[in-house]
């Protein structure tokens, strides 16, 4: 696993920042780049599971599941990746110490905005994929909450 790091700073209050970043709507433009038509099943309340979901090249509905550990509206969230599903199968992801794929947001007032920061710690041969990725959808996401 490997821990990797994003960061933009958006021209708007760490409110919309968040509610563009959470809202199924915006939610499913600004996260594109991963994967086109993707969108969520649940709810962002700490402890409650959520289901990232993605249409696959026949039909099936595929994605990843996860637990949110942390919620602090408009400031911090932070999600325990378990494993993924295709079809309603889960497959979850194996057990290892210290070796649990996490995704946290953190949203810091600035001068000029907000500073959003991703941390993400993933298995090492996804940190290509992500530097390619995340930066398009931060940038995506900086675009829509200016709006």
């Amino acid at each position: 696993m490997e821990k990797i790091a994003f960061s933009t700073i958006i021209k708007a209050s760490r409110e919309k920042v968040w509610n563009t970043m959470l809202e199924k709507d915006t939610y499913q433009i600004w996260t594109t780049p991963f994967h086109e038509g993707s969108t969520y099943e649940g709810n962002w309340q700490e402890g409650s599971e959520m289901k990232f979901i993605g249409p696959s090249e026949d039909d099936s509905m595929a994605g990843m599941y996860a637990l949110i550990v942390a919620n602090r509206p408009h400031e911090y969230i932070s999600m325990k990746h378990l494993g993924e599903f295709t079809n309603g199968e889960r497959s979850p992801w194996p057990v290892v110490e210290g070796e649990e794929g996490y995704e946290n947001y953190t949203l810091k007032d600035t001068s000029d905005g907000t500073e959003v920061v991703v941390e993400l710690v993933v298995p090492a041969d996804w940190k290509d994929m992500f530097d390619d990725m995340w930066p398009r959808a931060l940038q995506t996401l900086k675009e829509i909450a200016e709006k």
